[in-house]
């Protein structure tokens, strides 16, 4: 199945764990395992703490490590101004494996599943979820 969510780009962090939690809920699975994948090289996945210290601390590391003004081939060809998107997303991975049980994620307490979108502009994004695992029992 899948899932869409609006993003401001620049670093947008998007909480997807109630999107995700309702998929597999709907979907009627007890326990397994959750592939999430976003379509698109600009964006990635993991978890974090959704919090707003975090919530600059992750985009401030990206600049650090891979600063939006530095100088990229791809912008030389593309002339888009997104080339640290590519190699920032690149770098984080699109996507990312969750195990529920009784149709619940096995996350931390303090761990959410993150959308974070790097393009240099707002976007649309389609996030692909696939189950693996028992369904609930009709009983």
């Amino acid at each position: 199945g899948n899932i869409s969510v609006k993003s401001k780009g620049n670093c947008d962090i998007i909480d997807i764990t109630r999107l995700t939690g309702e998929f597999i809920s709907d979907a009627g699975f007890d326990e397994g395992q959750i592939l999430i994948f976003v379509a698109g090289s600009t964006a990635a996945l993991t978890t974090i703490e959704y919090e707003p210290g975090l919530l600059k601390d992750y985009p401030n590391f990206f600049e650090k490590i891979i600063p939006a003004t530095g100088i990229f081939e791809h912008n030389n060809t593309w002339h888009d101004g997104n080339g640290h998107s590519h190699v920032r997303a690149s770098l984080q991975g699109p996507s990312i494996t969750v195990p529920f049980k009784h149709g619940e994620l096995l996350l931390g307490t303090w761990q959410q599943i993150i959308l974070i979108d790097f393009d240099n502009r707002p976007r649309k994004r389609d996030i692909v979820l696939q189950i693996m695992g028992k369904k609930r029992s009709n009983n």
